[in-house]
């Protein structure tokens, strides 16, 4: 416990310092040495983690207060004026939220990762790029927001919680960037695709919504183009259609997603691979007579 304490008061010390320097109430960009924990998790851990109990109950307000509805009813998941469209499983340090939100201003997008601290730098960044990026005084509904204020992260483990967050068919988009590989066969389990994950994952996704993979490992990407779309996916093949080579040239988000997550550019420097697939939800077969 000593160790992250003292580097929480470490960073502490330094927004506060940063923050005094700038004198203009704009918060200072985290710093990644802050925030350094283990490169992965594990997800069978007993984490002390907080979760909703159905998606009904997730109070979304205090990641998207620009959003915010006018109704004050009491169904939480009413509070927005738009549903959360895009998950980033594994968010890592946030890069790819961060290179989409200008793009897709109005689309309400989050980043969903496990480790501690990693998590609280991407809150902090998002905190950072939104005092940096205010909303106009007296904005109306009606007014587009700044980039930024569509953007958040929380800490969860989506192998256990991802249907507590999100309806069902309510996601558009599902980013799995550089998972980690698991490479030991007994640490298959631990992969964030498998035939189960494959479910949920069309479960929460809409008809005609995607799932994006990105990976640096030739076999996983194997593995994740298997699981849905192949011979162990069962099932779950009725679901899931791979979208072609072609159609992903012409996707903004494949190309962020390859180019400016913080994985996807290491891979560039190390003049590594990167395979990619993405696969689109199906619609629901029709239930036999």
């Amino acid at each position: 416990m000593a160790g992250p304490a003292r580097k929480r008061q470490k960073r502490e010390e330094y927004r506060k310092a940063q923050a005094d320097q700038n004198g203009n109430g704009e918060l200072p960009m985290p710093k990644k040495k802050f925030y350094r924990q283990r490169a992965h998790a594990n997800p069978f851990s007993d984490h002390a983690l907080e979760y909703p109990a159905s998606p009904e109950v997730m109070d979304w307000t205090i990641h998207y207060p620009a959003f915010k509805s006018q109704d004050n009813g009491e169904d939480t998941a009413s509070r927005l004026r738009k549903q959360v469209e895009v998950a980033d499983i594994g968010c890592g340090f946030g890069g790819l939220i961060v290179a989409l939100s200008p793009l897709y201003p109005d689309t309400l997008m989050i980043g969903m990762e496990l480790r501690t601290q990693v998590t609280d730098y991407v809150v902090n960044r998002v905190a950072a790029l939104r005092s940096q990026n205010p909303l106009p005084p007296n904005r109306s509904l009606d007014q587009p927001s700044p980039p930024y204020h569509n953007i958040s992260a929380l800490r969860t483990n989506t192998m256990k919680f991802l249907p507590n967050y999100f309806p069902a068919s309510s996601l558009s988009s599902i980013f799995l960037c550089f998972p980690d590989p698991h490479f030991k066969a007994r640490k298959h389990k631990a992969r964030i695709v498998s035939a189960q994950l494959s479910a949920e994952y069309a479960y929460v996704v809409k008809p005609g919504g995607k799932v994006y993979t990105i990976t640096d490992v030739e076999e996983l990407h194997q593995w994740m183009v298997k699981h849905f779309a192949g011979e162990e996916a069962g099932d779950v093949r009725e679901m899931w259609e791979r979208v072609t080579d072609e159609e992903n040239e012409a996707d903004q988000m494949v190309r962020v997603m390859k180019d400016e997550t913080e994985e996807g550019k290491k891979v560039t420097r190390n003049a590594g691979n990167k395979y990619v697939a993405v696969f689109r939800r199906r619609e629901d077969p029709e239930w036999p007579n």
